[in-house]
């Protein structure tokens, strides 16, 4: 582990990562530009258990070099070794991978760093805002606090996309992206304040692109006073 890899590779070995070998057994479009990748774990799911919007990093070769990107894990089984892994197909490595998997591929994927503590008291509300990089974590939070009432920001295009909403208690607010992330924002600080007032115990959960999710982070914690245990932000992506 880390041999080729690069400092991130060491890094990780460092911190006692565990690798693992993905193989691939189906795949199938979602749409023209969503992905599901179905795979055996290698073990994995037997090593390490399971918890919502639980993550792996994948590990691409990128211009030469190794590149690895954190996915979430779509309705992981246990008992049959395999998972799910979706992609928002673009530009990149992992799309390029992603498009051309097939089932005897093999990918090498390494667990660190993922995790997931249920707030306490239980969310009065989730207030959720993510794009379609995140949406497998955003489905696997609304299953795991699934009692709770959402609303959710989702920037981007979602026909077709997989979500696993309930009408009767989610609510989904489609946002168009505009202006690298900033219309998300806007409609975020116009929309979110209100809804923390009517709500006694919130949950905020953020994944975005790496600014637009900082940006909403901070305006979450320093301007709304959201205390760091009802909130949650993770940068999924990097925009160019």
């Amino acid at each position: 582990m880390g041999q080729g890899r690069g400092w991130e590779g060491a890094v990780l070995k460092l911190m006692r990562a565990k690798d693992y070998t993905l193989t691939v057994t189906d795949a199938e479009d979602v749409t023209p530009h969503y992905r599901r990748v179905r795979l055996t774990d290698g073990g994995l799911l037997a090593a390490t258990g399971v918890h919502p919007t639980m993550w792996v990093r994948l590990w691409f070769t990128d211009g030469g070099k190794p590149h690895q990107r954190a996915f979430t894990l779509v309705d992981p089984d246990p008992a049959a070794g395999a998972f799910s892994l979706e992609f928002a197909l673009h530009e990149g490595a992992a799309s390029d991978w992603a498009r051309a998997a097939k089932p005897g591929d093999t990918i090498e994927a390494t667990v660190q760093g993922t995790g997931f503590e249920e707030p306490s008291p239980s969310p009065s509300h989730v207030l959720a805002v993510g794009d379609p990089a995140s949406l497998p974590a955003i489905n696997s939070l609304l299953d795991a606090l699934g009692s709770a009432p959402a609303t959710v920001w989702f920037e981007g295009d979602a026909d077709g996309l997989p979500f696993r909403a309930d009408p009767s208690r989610h609510e989904i607010r489609h946002v168009p992206r505009r202006d690298d992330g900033a219309h998300l924002v806007e409609r975020v600080k116009a929309e979110l304040p209100e809804l923390l007032r009517l709500t006694p115990d919130p949950y905020v959960w953020i994944a975005c692109d790496t600014r637009t999710t900082r940006a909403l982070s901070t305006y979450v914690r320093k301007e709304l006073g959201v205390t760091k245990d009802r909130a949650h932000a993770l940068g999924y992506w990097r925009a160019d």
